[in-house]
């Protein structure tokens, strides 16, 4: 009999991060301080972020323990099902196999649960009472309502203004969590009034929501700041993903030649990824794709610059490939990927050449989406469809050379809050961005005034 889909047990599940700085070839360039440009201390960050994220941030270990009590809450939903898109397969008369990894099944309804649940944790544990954060689709900011809910934390968000108005239902789900949301730029900080005294019909964008929920964290002690992607630690709680992943195609008597994530800020692509990339650096031969909009193109069309993470210049300033933290991309549906800069874990990768980076269009990538709901049956948010399209590319490609490979990609959450994404897309109305050349170079020049990376 044919296997389909597979879990773990709970007995199975991995009980370690991995991280992979233990293994990278070349070490990360340190973030800096965003007033001197001197390399950045524990005591620097310890004004947002609690000391056992930024102990996690630093290390060097290669597997970090799972604590106990976010473990017994993963157990509730992981681990999650790697499935065997026969449909698809079929459809697209490939010889490749294509399996996806579906992380939509958590209550958040994506992947970014497994780094909220942990953050939450280690805050509650040091006696934060109050955590800050910013989101673009909503399914971070959905994610942490729900973990700072269970951990007994208040939470305020500040949501992408384009993606407050197109996605009301994200912005629903995290006020029955109990958090506070508000649309960014909002009139409730300096850095949102700034921006809006400029722009009143500002779209904001993920930098700018960063300033806004940062410049909460820093004014009251009980206070911290929570990321969703980007950070050393939120890439290394991903992990789980990955990590459950090989145990699984174990299970299928399967290994895959082609892995692929969507790409924003990196953690969905490096969950799944990363523990893979650790066998390519021991030898095996596979490839690790980024899916990424062509109208935000981090790493087919940034550079590899020190940044800083927000419009505003208070985050420190960290080496990753980067489209200038005044880019304001466009208002596209795959709100979670609209950021300027990236993961300096992928992005050193990235450098290193042992990852590549691919970029899709809005229109193709709805396109993709549809096939694999109607092969599938499971309806994709816009992000994950990148991976989608990526996904059927390299079939169709093993279909022209006549070859047969293994293509694994992380559907990290589903579309059932993007229907109105979806609706536009049938009424023909979605347009295509491919960022002009000339407004990514505007946006990079005034990287020329930051240290360089040697």
């Amino acid at each position: 009999m044919k296997l389909t889909k597979v879990y773990l047990n709970e007995n199975e599940m991995p009980r370690y991060y991995y991280n992979i700085q233990a293994d990278m070839p070349n070490p990360l360039h340190p973030p800096l301080h965003p007033g001197t440009g001197q390399p950045i201390g524990p005591e620097d960050l310890s004004v947002i972020f609690p000391m056992e994220l930024i102990k996690q941030e630093v290390s060097k270990e290669r597997f970090i323990e799972i604590p106990e009590e976010v473990f017994e809450v993963y157990k509730t939903y992981r681990s999650t099902p790697i499935i065997r898109a026969y449909n698809l397969e079929k459809v697209l008369n490939t010889p490749a196999k294509i399996y996806y990894k579906y992380e939509g099944a958590s209550p958040a309804g994506s992947h970014k649960l497994n780094t909220a649940l942990a953050q939450a944790y280690y805050n509650k544990k040091e006696g934060v009472e109050k955590l800050c954060t910013e989101t673009g689709a909503g399914q971070w900011g959905t994610a942490l309502a729900y973990a700072c809910n269970f951990f007994g934390l208040k939470c305020r968000i500040f949501m992408v203004k384009v993606s407050y108005n197109q996605k009301p239902y994200r912005k629903m789900m995290m006020h029955t969590y109990g958090a506070e949301v508000y649309a960014s730029p909002s009139e409730l900080t300096k850095s949102g009034k700034e921006i809006l005294n400029k722009d009143p019909h500002c779209p904001g964008s993920l930098g700018i929501a960063i300033s806004e929920a940062v410049e909460e964290a820093v004014q009251d002690e009980k206070t911290k700041y929570a990321l969703g992607s980007v950070l050393n630690h939120v890439v290394l709680h991903q992990t789980i993903i990955g990590e459950e992943a090989k145990l699984q195609m174990e299970k299928f008597g399967d290994y895959p030649d082609i892995v692929i994530g969507c790409h924003g800020g990196g953690s969905n692509f490096a969950g799944l990824a990363f523990p893979f990339i650790k066998d390519k650096l021991e030898g095996k031969k596979i490839r690790a794709i980024a899916a990424e909009p062509a109208s935000c193109p981090t790493l087919t069309k940034g550079i590899f610059s020190y940044d800083f993470g927000d419009v505003s210049k208070m985050t420190p300033l960290l080496p990753m490939y980067t489209l200038g933290h005044n880019f304001i991309p466009p208002s596209i549906h795959a709100g979670g990927l609209r950021y300027h800069g990236a993961s300096p874990l992928v992005s050193q990768l990235l450098k290193d050449n042992i990852i590549e980076a691919q970029a899709f269009t809005q229109k193709e990538i709805f396109s993709a989406a549809l096939l694999f709901s109607k092969t599938e049956g499971i309806i994709p948010a816009p992000e994950s469809s990148h991976a989608i399209k990526c996904a059927i590319n390299e079939a169709e490609k093993c279909k022209e050379e006549g070859t047969s490979k293994t293509i694994l990609f992380n559907l990290s959450g589903h579309g059932l809050l993007d229907m109105g994404s979806y609706e536009k897309y049938f009424s023909n109305v979605l347009e295509d961005y491919d960022y002009p050349e000339e407004n990514i170079k505007a946006a990079l020049k005034e990287l020329e005034r930051y240290p360089k990376i040697q």
